[in-house]
């Protein structure tokens, strides 16, 4: 029922909490590139800001040891294929 309500635009009570949320995502969207802001949205910025940091050092070693593990592998070219007539083109 919230789903419904939320695509034709029509406030019913289940959908009330979805938009609320969706208000707030708006809102913290906003601070990102803003110089806007407000405890919450830094909350989430600096928590952005950690997943990014720890993401990237995790990172680092994984991506050492796949650079050693990768092997070129020949590749093979693609095939010229006839389809058959399909769209009624004969040669």
């Amino acid at each position: 029922m919230a789903a419904i309500s939320l695509a034709s635009g029509y406030i019913t009570k289940p959908a009330i909490p979805h938009m609320i949320l969706n208000a707030f995502k708006n809102l913290a969207s906003v601070t990102f590139d803003s110089d806007y802001s407000f405890k919450q949205a830094d909350k989430m910025k600096d928590a952005a800001k950690n997943a990014v940091a720890a993401s990237s050092s995790a990172k680092a070693p994984v991506a050492a040891a796949k650079k050693e593990a990768v092997k070129e592998e020949p590749k093979e070219e693609a095939a010229d294929v006839d389809m058959g007539g399909l769209f009624g083109e004969e040669y």
